[in-house]
Order: C-alpha cells, then sequence, then structure tokens
C-alpha cells in the first residue's frame, strides 16, 4: 500500500522591504584633452593606493580591528586626503565582504554536489528517480566518471573551508573575467593594447562617499546644482589644479536628465551624495554616477496593500505572465503577457528586463492596485548539474529564469511607481492554477495557458484566499440537484476544501421558521414537492 502524499508548509506571504537606494548617470560631454589627462592620474594614482589598502585587508584576514583600520587610513592620508583615504576603505571593506559572502556561497554550492553525487554512487546502477531525488546513474561508466568527480568536488571543497577558516579571501580588482581574458585574446577579438586599456581603466578609483551637512553633499568630488563638477586632488597631484583649495574643475557639466530634480533638491539641502566617475573604454565615453540612500520610504502594512487588489505575477524563461484579482481573488480583465529575450550580451539582458517590467508596473499602477504578487523564488540548488545530469535544456531553462535581477530590478523600480511587492511562497502554485483556473478562465477567443493561471493562484495566495476558491457542488441524488452553487468558503473555515455538508440540526439554521412549517437553510422553489406540509425530510445525506 503506497503512502499518502504529504504536502509541505506554505510559508506566509509578506512585504518585501523596498528598495532604499537611487543611482543615476549622466555622461561627462566637452573634456578637453587636459581634462582627460588629470582624470586619468587621479584614477590612477587612487586606483594603486586602493588596491595596496585591499591587499593589506586581505593580509589582516579575520585578525582585523578599528586599530588596523584607522592604521590604513593614516597611511593613505598622508598620500591623497582624509576624505579619499575613507573612500578607500570603505570600499575595500566591502569588497572584502562580499568576497566572504560569495566563498560561504561556493561551499554551499560544493555541499550541495557532493551530497546529490553520494546519493546517486549509493543507488544501484539505471534506477529510476522521483520529483524529489534524482535516481542512480545510467551505465558503469558514468557511475565511474562520477565518483572520481566526487573526489575533485570534496578536494576542492575542503580548500575552500581551509580558506575560510583562515580568513583568506582571493580579490582580483578589475575582475577575474577580465583578467583571465587576457589568456584569450584571440577569442575574445582583443588586442593586447585593448586589453590594457580596459584593464587599466576598471582598476582605477574615482570614487567618493557622501556626507551630509558639507557643501552640496560631497567635498571629494562636489557638482553644483547648475551642473558644474569638480574634484579634490590628493596630496602629490595638488599642483595640478585649476581653481582654489587644491580642485581641478574640468570643462563638462552634467544635468541628469533622469530624475535630475530629485537630485538637485538633495545637493541643495546638502545631503550626502556619492559619486562616481569612470570611463567606458568601448564608447571612449567618460560618465559621472550619482547615488544616495533614500531613509523615509513608507511601510504600507499587508492589510492595506491587500484592501485594493493585486497583480499576481508569474516568472518565466521568456516572458512575464500577469493578471489583475481584485480583493476577493477573482480575476479582473483579461491577463497580461511581457516578452523579454535574455540572450546576447549582459546590457541587453538587462535593458529587456527593464523594459518588460516598466510595461508592467506601467500596466499594474493603471489598474489602480497598491502591489504587485511574485514568487519568492530560489533556484540555487536546482541549477546544479548534480542534480540534473544530462537534462541540460531543464538546467537552461532553470537558470534562465532571471530570479535575482527580476527582484533586485523589481523593488527598485516599484519605488518609482508607488507600489509594494509581496513575496509568497511558490510552492504549488503553477500545478494548482492550472488544476482550478486554467478550464474555467479559458473561453471560445481565449485559451487560458498555464502560466497565466499561476499568477492567478500567485495573486490569490497574496490576498489571504485558498487557491481552490469553491467546494465541490453537491451529489445529484441530495435535495438540491444541481440547484445552486457551492457557497464561498471562509479561509478560517475547517474542510472549506471538502463537499459541504447539509446541517442536520434545522433548529439552529439562521432561516428555520416555526410552527407547522417546513424548514430548510435556503428557499426552495414551490414544486409538488412542497405539498408535503408536516413531514420533516429524514433522508440520509452523508
Amino acid at each position: 500500500m503506497s503512502e499518502k502524499k504529504t504536502l509541505r508548509q506554505i510559508a506566509r506571504p509578506f512585504v518585501a522591504d523596498p528598495a532604499n537606494g537611487v543611482c543615476i548617470r549622466d555622461r561627462l560631454k566637452g573634456l578637453t584633452a587636459e581634462d582627460e589627462t588629470v582624470l586619468r592620474l587621479v584614477g590612477e594614482h587612487m586606483g594603486s593606493l586602493a588596491s595596496r589598502d585591499l591587499a593589506s585587508r586581505c593580509r589582516d584576514g579575520l585578525e582585523h580591528s578599528t586599530d588596523t583600520w584607522a592604521a590604513r587610513k593614516r597611511e593613505l592620508t598622508a598620500e591623497s586626503s582624509s576624505r579619499w583615504a575613507g573612500s578607500v576603505t570603505g570600499a575595500t571593506h566591502a569588497q572584502w565582504g562580499l568576497s566572504r559572502r560569495a566563498q560561504f556561497a561556493h561551499i554551499q554550492g560544493l555541499e550541495s554536489g557532493t551530497r546529490t553525487i553520494r546519493h546517486r554512487l549509493s543507488l544501484p546502477v539505471g534506477e529510476k528517480g522521483t520529483r524529489k531525488a534524482p535516481g542512480g546513474y545510467r551505465s558503469a561508466h558514468e557511475w565511474f566518471v562520477k565518483s572520481r568527480r566526487l573526489a575533485v568536488l570534496e578536494d576542492r571543497a575542503a580548500q575552500v573551508r581551509a580558506d575560510r577558516e583562515a580568513g583568506r579571501v582571493h580579490v582580483v580588482r578589475g575582475g577575474r573575467k577580465l583578467a583571465n581574458t587576457r589568456h584569450n585574446l584571440t577569442a575574445a577579438g582583443l588586442t593586447e593594447a585593448q586589453w590594457r586599456d580596459r584593464w587599466e581603466a576598471s582598476r582605477w578609483f574615482l570614487s567618493a562617499d557622501g556626507e551630509s551637512g558639507k557643501r552640496y553633499g560631497n567635498e571629494t568630488i562636489r557638482v553644483t546644482p547648475d551642473g558644474e563638477v569638480s574634484v579634490k586632488l590628493p596630496a602629490p597631484l595638488a599642483e595640478l589644479a585649476n581653481s582654489g583649495h587644491g580642485r581641478y574643475t574640468p570643462a563638462a557639466r552634467v544635468s541628469f536628465p533622469h530624475r535630475g530634480d530629485e537630485w538637485r533638491d538633495r545637493i541643495e539641502a546638502n545631503r550626502a551624495v556619492a559619486y562616481r566617475i569612470h570611463l567606458d573604454v568601448e564608447r571612449d565615453r567618460w560618465y559621472l554616477d550619482a547615488s544616495w540612500t533614500r531613509k523615509d520610504l513608507p511601510r504600507v502594512a499587508l492589510d492595506s496593500l491587500r484592501a485594493g487588489g493585486v497583480v499576481g505575477v508569474d516568472t518565466n524563461a521568456d516572458h512575464l505572465a500577469a493578471w489583475h484579482l481584485d480583493v476577493h481573488g477573482n480575476p479582473v480583465g483579461e491577463p497580461r503577457r511581457f516578452d523579454y529575450d535574455l540572450t546576447g550580451n549582459a546590457n541587453h539582458r538587462d535593458a529587456q528586463l527593464r523594459h518588460a517590467l516598466t510595461q508592467l508596473l506601467r500596466w499594474a499602477a493603471g489598474t489602480g492596485v497598491q502591489a504587485i504578487a511574485v514568487e519568492d523564488l530560489d533556484f540555487t540548488d536546482s541549477k546544479s548539474r548534480e542534480k540534473h545530469g544530462r537534462k541540460k535544456r531543464l538546467r537552461q531553462l532553470i537558470s534562465g529564469i532571471p530570479t535575482g535581477r527580476l527582484r533586485s530590478r523589481l523593488l527598485a523600480m516599484c519605488a518609482e511607481y508607488g507600489l509594494s511587492v509581496i513575496a509568497v511562497d511558490p510552492a504549488y502554485t503553477s500545478l494548482w492554477g492550472d488544476q482550478h483556473w486554467r478550464k474555467p478562465l479559458s473561453t471560445k477567443t481565449r485559451a487560458t495557458t498555464r502560466h497565466q493561471a499561476a499568477a492567478v493562484a500567485i495573486g490569490r495566495r497574496a490576498l489571504g484566499h485558498p487557491i481552490r476558491r469553491r467546494t465541490a457542488p453537491p451529489r445529484a441524488h441530495q435535495s438540491d440537484v444541481h440547484g445552486h452553487r457551492t457557497a464561498q468558503a471562509g479561509p478560517g473555515v475547517r474542510g472549506r476544501e471538502e463537499t459541504r455538508r447539509p446541517v442536520t440540526d434545522r433548529s439552529q439554521e439562521p432561516h428555520a421558521r416555526t410552527g407547522n412549517q417546513r424548514t430548510r437553510a435556503t428557499s426552495a422553489p414551490k414544486t409538488v414537492r412542497d405539498a408535503h406540509s408536516d413531514r420533516v425530510d429524514l433522508h440520509d445525506h452523508s
């Protein structure tokens, strides 16, 4: 006898924390040859200091303390300035912390792979797997190759654990990918000089943290409301200044067409704004990024967000399926589909995703809802080739779903449209949506897809409703033969997914009559059956 299948516990929906960071960009147009020379010199000088500081921080490892931090900052101050030194040390600690988190994630991935291989090696060759666990390997040769791979992964995991316990991290300023490109210039289509230009530009340091209370929110890289940019030169380059107080003012001006009014309000109030100057070597263009943190974002309660309904969104490898649901969980209007193409380079993929989200949020804002409901997805374990073996198409499909980028982009863009994000448990949304909503929502002119039905399931879960809204109709032999649809079951009613049972104690019914009149829970049509005046129906409805 087969064991009864048990469903895993569904986590409660929650309101995702809004993105509180803002970053805008404008091009530095009209730079003279002297301006570019000065910016290159400052970037190279500060980049060398940043590389040296990062190497010193990596040597400290877990023995780092506030005293060592202060000592490093004093050394950098002598060769730059106190604010330049603060920006360098802050960036160093952020990069070291990111490397530690990536190291921990790498260990988890290796451990997951080794567990899967051990499980599959313990099974007989050719044994089939289940939906929750993979089966044995298909041949003795594959079993042997995977046993060798297990030894490699275990050795690699031991090395990474040893590095983590010792506080060692491996960081490449400029990026490991670009560093490895040096050994494959032909495949990358670059010459050595072209690669050298990109490598040097990626290692420059022209970033300055903001400081509230100071003039225009930044003393190192200052931008006035009319767009004039000035840079505080490091001490060894002070002779290159063309303005007072050791500052250099290039000829270019910025205006920040996107969100320029918000930026201008901040700097006029002397609130902190961080700036970064960088060179796009491929386009030969200089850019200025301005970023700041918003701390006054409103936090809306989940019940308030549900009052106006939601837009359920199902994320897929090539499109977003969305449907507007009212407060009762009923689909409103027509479903929407927002396509994107995640092939090509990173800039193209990011632009495609941003365009799809822009269309989604504009439509959602027009419906009058206050929140977007999405699944709290994380396919980290499912991407492993150790779990799916040769199922490359499945791995590529799972990897193609932009879970991380979608989450960060959606949170950042929702704040601009005044929308919140409700994250729901992704368990069974596609399965139950297809089972309970795909067929009822299909019409002669519209065939509802599985993804659109999943969007309805996601929206209902965000609203606190069960995905299956109504119980099954009564059987044909009962007294009300197909006379009505079954009633709405509340979320706290026990057995709301079961067949409605008749009320046996008719004296407790809300519409019960007194005297010799017949008692019924609902009004019955006037038929011949009503001629039975005093007899109480005692048929067994079990």
